[in-house]
């Protein structure tokens, strides 16, 4: 009896196995819109060569930018966060993976008393009360028979790639906020630095003018307008000051440190804006189907409704299972055993042992309306997330050639404005000779002051937009997060916090949660095209 009784089971198994399918549609990438070049990549700033920007700030040789985006890289708690929910979506692919496996493997025992009835029917021949005891194990596998495990693991194994996408993507964009809070930083550096020439400048000509105010040479106007442009240049720098330390504020929080953590960084001298590369690499549209993180975080989020479907559909069709039992069981307090014995003391003889197992099948025949709605949930889902990957690609082309035009104009603007400088320099020279020889009179001056002090900001403004724009350049190419691969996903101290918690197994190991892809070649089709 027991030898059939396994025949029939591994029988069951075998049938089982050997006709399982995958239902559901299988990932397919999906279509991207085609631009075979950039409309604003002229050859001589920005290069069609393949963009290499997996250290792109280093371009700009500034090695405080370099020292800040690696602080950054290790201590920014937006990125912790990110690389905790990789860690997260690793965890939650092995809970899928295990639905491969029997899903109920179960020791059990107990002990009960049972206390009957006796109007209760059937109750003449046996004892009223009595305890029982059992130990044994449950096992039950309902058989990935349509695939529907498969879809789960498929669709987790997308969301962890799904969020290592949104990792690397928050990477991007961290160092591309590093890099411009930095430049805020020097620009308001600049932007005081013009303040208070000026403000130098302007306290020599009022000198100048009261020292002609006494000879009586001119009148008590001259010294009055020389005051007042004084002020007004002496007002704006509180402003500025204001500024610079709230963009350190800034960078403080951008670097997980407290409001004044970037001094030691920063030093305690003001610098200078960094220049811009001579040329940035665009390369072709297509490598942003490659380098944006945000692009691929796009197309995997699709990737995981799409075996969702897969496991709508397989509740369409039976599930098909093996389930058993083993152990012992004994009774006390009763005289109606089939062996005359009983107690406690029974429960491990050979007469105490009972199992029962065999395999089942399940269908919900009467729930079509149900699963066959919840199958078009998934794909209206699915729709969707298609409809957002290719605006996705969109906005992303978008972003790219709105930095290009701006990078471009902006670097046109910077030579125009520094020959401007130069011009008011001059005239503001010149001003000054002619009023101290009484040749012209104070207003000349007045205005050449206040032409050179508006020209030398709106240089400032312009080398600040300039480094800017070709810091959003690379942004948008997606550059900066290349350099993320075999350092992990969460920095040493956090993990040693987390085992001291709870048992991570080999998860937080830096190898770990690197992609596990898959695919008929072994590789999940990412879009590398």
């Amino acid at each position: 009896m027991r030898r059939s009784w396994q025949r029939g089971c591994w029988l069951a198994l075998g049938v089982a196995v050997a006709g399982c399918t995958t239902v559901g549609p299988d990932f397919v990438p999906p279509v991207t819109p085609g631009l075979e070049q950039w409309h604003e990549a002229d050859g001589t700033v920005l290069t069609r060569t393949p963009a290499g920007q997996v250290r792109w700030w280093e371009a700009f040789g500034d090695p405080v930018l370099t020292k800040l985006v690696e602080t950054a890289y290790q201590e920014n708690n937006n990125l912790k966060i990110a690389g905790l929910r990789v860690l997260q979506a690793r965890a939650q692919l092995g809970i899928a993976v295990g639905y491969l496996y029997p899903q109920v493997q179960q020791l059990n025992g107990g002990a009960s008393v049972t206390s009957a009835s006796e109007n209760a029917a059937n109750t003449r021949a046996g004892d009223l009360e009595f305890w029982e005891y059992n130990v044994g194990a449950s096992v039950s596998w309902e058989l990935d028979f349509w695939g529907k495990f498969r879809r789960a693991i498929e669709s987790a194994d997308a969301n962890l790639l799904a969020s290592i996408a949104a990792y690397d993507n928050t990477l991007v964009l961290l160092v591309a906020q590093v890099a411009d809070t930095y430049v805020a930083i020097r620009s308001a550096e600049e932007q005081l630095r013009v303040a208070r020439e000026n403000v130098a400048l302007q306290q020599r000509g009022l000198q100048i003018t009261e020292a002609r105010f006494r000879g009586g040479d001119v009148g008590e106007l001259d010294v009055l307008q020389a005051r007042t442009q004084l002020l007004g240049t002496q007002a704006s720098i509180p402003p500025l000051d204001t500024g610079l330390q709230q963009a350190r504020n800034a960078l403080s929080t951008l670097l997980g440190r407290p409001p004044g953590g970037v001094e030691e960084i920063l030093g305690s001298q003001p610098g200078v804006i960094p220049a811009p590369p001579r040329t940035v690499a665009a390369g072709a549209p297509a490598d942003l189907l490659r380098r944006r993180p945000d692009v691929r975080q796009a197309e995997l989020a699709a990737a995981a409704p799409r075996a969702a479907v897969g496991v709508a559909e397989a509740d369409l069709y039976p599930s098909f299972g093996l389930t058993g039992f083993f152990g012992v069981v004994a009774a006390d307090q009763t005289d109606t055993t089939r062996t005359g014995d009983s107690g406690i003391g029974q429960l491990f003889s050979s007469n105490s042992v009972t199992f029962f197992g065999g395999p089942y099948f399940s269908w919900n025949v009467l729930n079509y309306g149900r699963i066959t709605n919840n199958v078009r949930v998934q794909d209206a889902r699915l729709q969707q997330l298609l409809v957002n990957y290719q605006d996705t690609v969109l906005r992303a082309m978008r972003e790219v050639e709105d930095g290009m035009v701006a990078y471009l104009n902006s670097r046109e603007q910077q030579r125009i404005l520094d020959a401007t400088e130069a011009s008011a320099r001059r005239s503001l020279t010149l001003a000054n000779i002619g009023y101290k020889e009484g040749l012209s009179d104070f207003q000349r001056v007045l205005d050449a002051q206040g032409a050179l002090l508006q020209a030398q900001r709106q240089v400032v403004a312009a080398r600040s937009t300039t480094v800017s724009s070709a810091i959003g350049i690379y942004r948008a190419l997606g550059g900066g997060w290349e350099s993320r691969p075999g350092q992990g996903f969460v920095d040493q101290a956090t993990r040693d916090e987390m085992r001291q918690r709870v048992n991570w197994g080999d998860l937080l190991d830096p190898s770990a949660t690197e992609p596990p892809l898959k695919g008929q070649d072994g590789q999940w089709p990412l879009p590398d095209r």
